[in-house]
């Protein structure tokens, strides 16, 4: 794993921080500094929910600039046991037992190939950016016991999991943790043994008990179309039921009804008019994109997260 002894190196120094960096897909990449007495937090409750013990094996093909990469140094390091070096690749090889890998949905791909994996693995944990319902339902199938995650930079990763199975999308908090919300419905994370202690996100959340939620959609992405407000990740639920395609949902300014919902999707112009007849014919109007514009590809941040630029912005990084 490309940096790991780098990362080992920063670990046992006498400085109390690690220096990460977040993702940028919501906003631009920065440099933070986390406490090392939160990320041991972090890696302590981990351990405990999956029951991981100085006889485990930890596996993440994932890039030690990260904190996903860096949570499971601390995890293994936590537990006194193995941390499989894996390349960091969308192409992986299961070839012995691991008791928790940690991937993205970009890796779940190459799993699905191997008749072993589901056996091989006894806990999987996909974060970094949405799972599509697609290779959620092929995980499931193959007898996967896998988990989505929630959680940033800023929380040392997770805070709270779902089990793919749960067709609610129930998240479960981590030991330690518990929830709430503002006056905007987005969630509070109330973490007592962390440096931070509480956290506001801007995460729309739909509140179930103290201690789970079901996300709904970012605060800032919200789109306020004549009084209507539209959340562009349910309504890419919605439209992924009868559009195969990559795409994702932003906001535009309107004189008419201050902003419309645009849909930006990966393929060729001469697909735009079908596609929006094709959104008219399923959505409600109220809802419908008013727009679906075509690009190459669609931006996406180092690992993966789609950045939910406008068109004008993709068209001036493009000049």
């Amino acid at each position: 794993m490309a940096g790991l002894k780098d990362f080992a190196y920063e670990w046992l120094s006498d400085s109390d921080y690690i220096v990460a960096h977040t993702s940028g897909s919501t906003g631009t990449p920065k440099e933070i500094l986390l406490p090392k007495a939160d990320m041991t937090v972090s890696a302590r409750a981990t351990n405990q929910r999956f029951s991981i013990t100085s006889q485990s094996t930890l596996a993440a093909p994932l890039s030690i600039n990260y904190i996903a990469g860096k949570m499971m140094w601390v995890r293994a390091h936590e537990a006194g046991c193995n941390l499989l070096e894996m390349p960091v690749s969308n192409e992986l090889t299961i070839d012995c037992d691991i008791d928790l890998l940690a991937i993205v949905p970009s890796q779940v791909e190459s799993l699905l190939t191997q008749t072993d994996a589901p056996k091989k693995i006894r806990n999987l944990i996909i974060g970094g950016a949405p799972l599509s319902d697609s290779l959620r339902h092929k995980l499931i199938v193959k007898g996967f016991n896998a988990f989505l995650t929630y959680g940033m930079t800023e929380t040392c990763s997770h805070v709270a999991i779902s089990k793919i199975s749960d067709e609610d999308n129930l998240f479960e908090a981590m030991p330690g943790i518990s929830f709430a919300t503002d006056s905007r419905g987005c969630l509070v994370i109330n973490a007592p043994q962390y440096s931070f202690k509480q956290l506001v996100t801007n995460d729309i959340v739909n509140l179930v008990s103290p201690t789970s939620f079901i996300w709904v959609g970012r605060y800032d992405n919200i789109i306020n179309s004549g009084g209507i407000k539209i959340s562009p990740e349910q309504l890419e639920k919605s439209i992924k039921q009868f559009i195969d395609k990559n795409f994702y949902i932003v906001g535009e300014p309107d004189n008419k009804w201050g902003q419309v919902a645009v849909m930006i999707f990966e393929g060729h112009e001469d697909e735009e008019s079908d596609i929006l007849q094709t959104m008219r014919t399923n959505l409600d109007h109220r809802l419908c994109p008013k727009k679906a514009i075509a690009v190459d590809k669609l931006p996406k941040t180092s690992n993966g997260k789609i950045q939910r630029k406008t068109i004008g912005e993709i068209r001036n990084q493009a000049c």
